[in-house]
């Protein structure tokens, strides 16, 4: 009779779980406008959907962010978050079940019929207090620390999205640092053989002090220029360097000497879509609303505490006062002890966490609808500069081809005698302003192509054939 007791016991209190009190969780309108503030194209295949290495298709540039994913620190932080986030969620899910162990204990206490201490010795199985979850307190703390192992998952999809994007920024940021620097060699040496032209123009009286001194000011701008530039350039491998989490390899950033970033291999164009579809492939989005999901349990795990709480106490094996007979067949015991508390008064402790669990809930309904906003937004921005950032350099190159011609007239009429050295100076200063500004335009044009793909949710691709919704969870990856 005994033997067939615990298991009945346990089964029906197994069965008599499973009562939840986690209220009904409404899909939130999204608060953006049905459409961007710029017409977009549909396309076959979502930004989300094409692999960073289709993307990015510079080899060198795939080769850095190949070691970034490996070696990136917060990235690596990002995947200790999941790992740590599945365990909680396992310590939540085993509270569901009763713990079994081996006991042992000895006891000594004055007997009830001589009046002498006697000694009592106790060795078997033991399973400490249980509580049956009636309620569903435990099977909300479960459902909480669930969603909050998703959003872990969801975090670490935004950050290597993020990083993607970052280290390819820092490696169009490194190529235009080229290209200025060559334009600020360039320029210097001109400008140098330029003063040269002048003293000796002075020295013979051909010139004025002035001409001269304006020619010197320019060089020393062009040298100051330069030395800017360059130490540009050391910050900004460093930064790459901070990214990729090791070096960058030589041959790399060497590769990058000697070219423009117009010859840099074209990235892919994406089609932007339409609002609800960037609200379903955003991992932070997808990030917060599994937080609201979190929040939302641990609503009915502060409701569960209002109910009794029931827990169940049981043990098997011997008890004998000689501890030479305790194995005997004679000191065979038993025990199960059910007991249950409710509470009457604790200062208000359970209505305070029930409202704090509220609270908290619509804490994390707004930061989802923040999410969103800021996701649409982030959106309609990078398509408004698309929109104007190819005009704009458009209209730069032209400007920076009537200045090129500008420059060359007007070298040949001071050369002539028939224009001053101002104005030569002026289309010197003119023209080096030029080339850095359609170097700049067309860096933000190329980043904010990059910042389109990263917005849009680009730099991470699901699994071509998604997980059943079994082994998506922790339960299974435990398995």
């Amino acid at each position: 009779m005994t033997k067939k007791l615990i298991p009945t016991l346990l089964t029906g209190a197994l069965l008599a779980t499973g009562c939840s009190f986690i209220p009904k969780l409404d899909k939130l309108a999204a608060p953006v406008p049905a459409s961007y503030p710029v017409a977009t194209e549909a396309g076959a295949l979502a930004a989300a959907d094409i692999p960073w290495q289709q993307f990015f298709t510079d080899q060198r540039l795939q080769q850095v962010i190949g070691l970034a994913l490996e070696n990136n620190r917060d990235l690596r932080v990002a995947v200790l978050n999941i790992d740590k986030a599945r365990a909680q969620y396992q310590i939540q899910r085993a509270a569901q079940f009763p713990e079994f162990g081996v006991a042992a204990s000895v006891s000594r206490a004055p007997s009830t019929t001589t009046g002498q201490y006697v000694n009592t010795y106790m060795a078997g199985l033991s399973m400490p207090s249980w509580e049956i979850d009636f309620w569903g307190r435990i099977g909300s703390l479960k459902e909480q620390a669930l969603a909050q192992y998703l959003a872990t998952e969801e975090g670490r999809k935004a950050a290597q999205i993020s990083l993607v994007a970052s280290v390819a920024n820092a490696w169009l940021g490194l190529q235009a640092d080229e290209e200025l620097l060559a334009i600020s060699r360039r320029t210097l040496h001109t400008r140098e053989e330029s003063i040269k032209l002048a003293k000796l123009r002075l020295d013979t009286g051909v010139a004025s002090e002035l001409d001269y001194r304006q020619a010197q000011s320019l060089t020393e701008d062009a040298r100051a220029t330069l030395a800017r530039q360059t130490r540009q350039r050391e910050l900004d491998i460093n930064a790459l360097t901070l990214l990729v989490g090791q070096t960058v390899p030589p041959e790399l950033l060497g590769s990058l000497q000697g070219k423009k970033l117009s010859d840099l291999p074209a990235l892919a164009d994406v089609p932007a879509g339409l609002p609800s579809d960037l609200l379903l492939r955003r991992p932070d989005v997808r990030q917060a609303e599994q937080s609201m999901i979190a929040a939302n349990a641990s609503i009915g795990a502060a409701r569960a505490a209002f109910f009794p709480n029931i827990t169940l106490t049981a043990s098997a094996g011997f008890v004998n006062p000689e501890l030479s007979d305790l194995f005997k067949s004679g000191s065979k015991a038993f025990s199960l002890t059910p007991s249950l508390y409710l509470p009457i008064f604790n200062a208000g402790r359970n209505r305070a966490n029930l409202e704090s669990a509220k609270v908290s809930e619509q804490i994390a309904a707004a930061q989802y609808e923040k999410a969103i906003q800021t996701a649409f937004r982030e959106v309609a921005d990078a398509l408004v500069s698309r929109e104007t950032l190819q005009d704009q350099l458009a209209a730069q190159q032209r400007q920076l081809e009537a200045e090129n011609v500008r420059y060359k007239l007007s070298d040949l009429r001071y050369t002539n005698g028939v224009a001053s050295y101002l104005d030569l100076l002026d289309a010197q200063r003119s023209l080096f302003a030029l080339e850095q500004a359609v170097v700049q335009a067309r860096l933000t044009q190329l980043q904010n192509q990059v910042n389109l793909y990263k917005v849009l949710g680009g730099g991470w691709t699901e699994p071509a054939t998604p997980p059943t919704a079994a082994a998506a969870t922790p339960d299974a990856a435990a398995q």
